[in-house]
């Protein structure tokens, strides 16, 4: 179970990135080009969100089963000077965890917003500040807090 665990979680990386790239890329045009917000802005600001929940509640599980995170609640005096059980016993989910809230309160301030103006504003700041908080809390190739395959 764990193995296709990280896979699902690995391979929901690259479509939660892609949503929010696509998200803020037509709230960026939305925006600057005073756009009519339309359903199929909406629908792309609530998928977004929808996906991005579905990749928190898979990690969410994969955390409860993670050896490495296991590792570090038991051995938590030792493990917490170690940077890569840190990372993933502490800092990915937390900052994982904030980014999504940010993200959804971006998702629901622009569903209320009262002009496509604002709505496409909101979503732009919300979901490029979420973004920015996923990219710097994935494990990349070349992090050097903790270093994952790009696809595992």
């Amino acid at each position: 179970m764990y193995q296709s665990l990280t896979l699902i979680h690995s391979l929901l990386r690259w479509l939660v990135l892609f949503s929010l790239v696509c998200s803020i890329g037509r709230a960026c045009i939305g925006y600057f080009r005073q756009s009519l917000f339309t359903p199929t802005d909406n629908a792309i600001r609530h998928w977004t969100a929808t996906i991005a929940h579905v990749q928190l509640l898979v990690g969410m599980l994969l955390y409860s089963q993670s050896p490495v995170v296991q590792y570090f609640w038991h051995n938590l005096h030792t493990a917490s000077s170690i940077t890569n059980l840190l990372f993933f016993g502490i800092i990915h989910i937390a900052t994982m965890l904030v980014a999504i809230i940010v993200l959804t309160i971006g998702s629901a301030k622009a569903k209320r917003a009262l002009h496509d103006f604002d709505k496409f504003k909101t979503i732009w700041v919300w979901y490029s500040l979420s973004l920015l908080l996923i990219l710097l809390a994935i494990p990349w190739p070349f992090s050097p807090l903790a270093q994952r395959p790009l696809i595992r």
